[in-house]
């Protein structure tokens, strides 16, 4: 398949140096080419104090990983004629008509001037003005005190989504590209337009014709011990990347597999919710090589991939001025809808090939496509934040070596 085994193998001693320096608790990878399994690793514990060991069928939180699955059913429903990526946010959810924006240098949440109503594309490519709470501004700080992010707990997407439009937007939709809850707001568009909830119309529409049975916005009932444990660096709150204090145990215990708020979901987050196993999404990453293909079920039309995988920006994310955490370089990269798209890796100093199609999760985890090299790849672990560590251009390079023809 085009690979130089012994250089594949410097895949599963570059993981085994990360768990034996206890940076990740354990990991996972498949490398897949032409449509076969190339390469697979796996080392480490799920659960460091219950010595499970991180296998092929571990289960675990994939966070953003969850927002391109979010965007392949959006485009299901565009691919209907259902609505164009144009319409205005308020048509689906009437609570964010007569939106308002912060003005530049805002420090108060009145600091306001009106603004148009995002589009369901500017959504897609976080240029809506949304924001997350740790993101620094006014508007994320009031995001963390209402608890607004869409996570596990008893309320519906739809209730936070209402919570959310009486907030006013950080900037003007399309002025600016900001890392964003867009993706969760999106989900509660799926369920207005299809009548369906959010996890019943991923199962039925993706999940299901894919084949992905182990995966699902809660832990899958018969799935024992599987799931795993969360890790952190962190002192504090793992989700709070914008002034990270760190630690004495780098593997300090965050979320209990048997105490997760995932076994009892109600907020379905299309930006952040999912659970699964690195063989179930490798399905959806084959899908999405494929051109919308997989298992013998047609998800989308080649053209609508085309589509979602070019650059949506008017040129690199930087560009657009992001302030939100990131782990990777926004030079050299554009975002399409529901990933990054490479657009120059001498710019993203990262090897890769020009339309490279991924995303990460804040517990570590990455893929990506590589269509020019018929090539995907999967990773698991569970170490939050991602940024702890710069595994993602690592793993990019390590694979890329391996690569000889």
């Amino acid at each position: 398949m085009g690979f130089d085994q012994d250089r594949l193998d410097r895949l599963g001693r570059w993981m085994d140096s990360y768990v034996d320096r206890r940076r990740y608790p354990g990991a996972s990878v498949v490398v897949a080419r032409h449509g076969r399994e190339a390469y697979f690793h796996s080392c480490g514990q799920r659960n460091i104090d219950a010595g499970l060991a991180f296998d092929r069928d571990t289960m675990v939180r994939i966070y953003s990983m969850t927002k391109p699955v979010t965007s392949v059913a959006i485009m299901t429903l565009v691919e209907q004629g259902l609505f164009p990526l144009d319409a205005p946010l308020s048509d689906f959810i009437p609570a964010f008509t007569e939106m308002q924006a912060l003005v530049p240098g805002a420090e108060r949440l009145d600091q306001v001037a009106p603004c148009a109503t995002p589009t369901i594309h500017q959504l897609l490519t976080h240029t809506s003005g949304l924001t997350y709470s740790f993101n620094t501004n006014p508007v994320s700080e009031a995001m963390k005190e209402q608890e607004l992010d869409f996570s596990p707990g008893n309320r519906t997407i739809a209730t936070v989504a209402d919570q959310l439009a009486a907030l006013p937007l950080v900037f003007a939709p399309g002025t600016r590209w900001e890392y964003s809850v867009a993706i969760d707001v999106l989900g509660r568009v799926v369920e207005v337009v299809s009548g369906r909830s959010l996890d019943r119309y991923f199962a039925d529409e993706i999940f299901a014709p894919l084949g992905m049975t182990q995966t699902a916005f809660r832990v899958p009932e018969g799935t024992g011990d599987r799931f795993a444990a969360l890790y952190t660096p962190l002192e504090g709150d793992p989700m709070s990347v914008a002034a990270p204090d760190r630690g004495a145990d780098p593997l300090r215990l965050s979320d209990a597999p048997d105490e997760s708020r995932y076994h009892t979901t109600q907020c379905f987050s299309g930006g952040g919710g999912l659970v699964s196993t690195i063989d179930d999404y490798m399905r959806f990453a084959e899908m999405l090589r494929r051109g919308g293909e997989g298992n013998g079920a047609r998800i989308l039309s080649p053209r609508t991939l085309d589509f979602m995988m070019r650059n949506h920006l008017k040129g690199e994310i930087a560009d657009m001025g992001p302030t939100s955490f990131a782990e990777q370089p926004m030079q050299g990269t554009g975002f399409g809808l529901g990933g990054a798209v490479v657009l120059d890796p001498g710019r993203a100093r990262s090897p890769g090939t020009v339309g490279d199609f991924g995303w990460g999760g804040m517990a570590s985890t990455y893929f990506w496509v590589d269509r020019v090299n018929n090539l995907s790849v999967v990773f698991f672990t569970q170490l939050a934040p991602s940024s702890s560590y710069p595994s993602r251009p690592e793993l990019k390079a390590l694979v890329q070596a391996a690569m000889v023809a």
